[in-house]
């Protein structure tokens, strides 16, 4: 059963790290993929690791398990690291459509991570065939040339290792079982990440002389740190923590929608009929996939009672000292 609050996650989520594609298409034209990337998770860690200073508190903070210290570093180094390393410098070499559509199989790996490392995350027969689905709505959206696809070949294994990655480090998360809260937890990864990024970006002869400070470049690098940066990882890391890796990646199917919606309306690209009638079969994807566990009146009138929601996820609570109480 899914709340309200919890739906409410899964759209800033959607939302936010879908700008992400077109965030990178505008900065990537100025910016070397991987200093950008390490860029992103500087400004992401400044912005996440002062919020949960000033909101949580030293008790909260700490990491004391070999469980919290797991979850870090799967949060960094896959989840975070490697797998936007890897998207942004697939895109390179590989359009908008390929990039959306090859990560898009996201949701599809993350059953199979989970088969092997998670006891309590299974995909059931009725689940599979929404995923499958969703996954033609994908195709359907970004509306793949069969030569495009043939084409660029190094570009869509490096974007299918970053799916690869994301799938994995969602996963690893779960297995970690840390007690830290999803937003603190971030908050320590993504200095981890960015540590990582350059040192790829240093390792691959990257040049900050290379980078054009334009006002596009500037912009491009303040959605993708703050808003689909700190912003959308309090809410993806707060969602995969409530419903699991496998529900929490469906959410990789709604990017590519959110992303032609983007390009549309910032960079003046078209939507096709085709791209609208993949709209409506992802909704249905999602319709039989959620059927199992969404109530819908429920959702509707707001009567679940899960616990985790976004005033949880983002820190605001009742609490006289202003702390989260996790």
């Amino acid at each position: 059963m899914i709340s309200r609050r919890t739906f409410a996650l899964a759209a800033v989520a959607s939302v936010l790290l879908g700008g992400t594609f077109v965030g990178a298409k505008a900065g990537l034209s100025y910016l070397p993929p991987l200093l950008f990337v390490a860029l992103r998770f500087d400004i992401a860690a400044v912005v996440l690791l002062g919020y949960v200073v000033v909101t949580r508190s030293r008790d909260d903070l700490l990491p004391r398990t070999r469980g919290d210290v797991l979850g870090i570093l799967s949060t960094g180094l896959f989840a975070l690291g490697l797998t936007n390393a890897l998207i942004f410098v697939g895109q390179q070499s590989a359009t908008s459509a390929v990039a959306a559509i090859v990560f898009s199989l996201n949701p599809i790996l993350t059953p199979v991570f989970a088969a092997l490392l998670l006891s309590d995350e299974r995909l059931s027969a009725r689940g599979g065939l929404g995923m499958v689905i969703g996954l033609l709505g994908v195709g359907l959206v970004v509306s793949p040339d069969p030569a495009m696809l043939l084409s660029g070949g190094i570009g869509k294994l490096i974007l299918f290792g970053g799916a690869t990655s994301a799938a994995l480090g969602s996963v690893l998360i779960r297995w970690s079982d840390g007690g830290l809260s999803s937003t603190v937890r971030t908050a320590w990864a993504l200095p981890v990440a960015a540590a990582f990024c350059h040192a790829l970006s240093v390792g691959m002869g990257e040049s900050a002389a290379t980078a054009v400070w334009s006002p596009t470049a500037v912009a491009a690098l303040l959605y993708v740190g703050i808003f689909a940066g700190a912003i959308a990882y309090i809410a993806y890391f707060g969602l995969l923590d409530v419903t699991g890796a496998i529900q929490a990646n469906l959410i990789f199917y709604v990017v590519p929608v959110v992303s032609t919606l983007g390009g549309w309306a910032l960079l003046g690209e078209a939507i096709t009929p085709t791209a609208v009638a993949g709209f409506l079969t992802i909704f249905t994807g999602f319709v039989v996939l959620g059927s199992e566990s969404v109530d819908i009146h429920a959702l509707l009138s707001g009567t679940t009672d899960e616990a985790d929601t976004v005033s949880d996820s983002l820190g605001i609570t009742d609490e006289p000292c202003g702390f989260e109480s996790d």
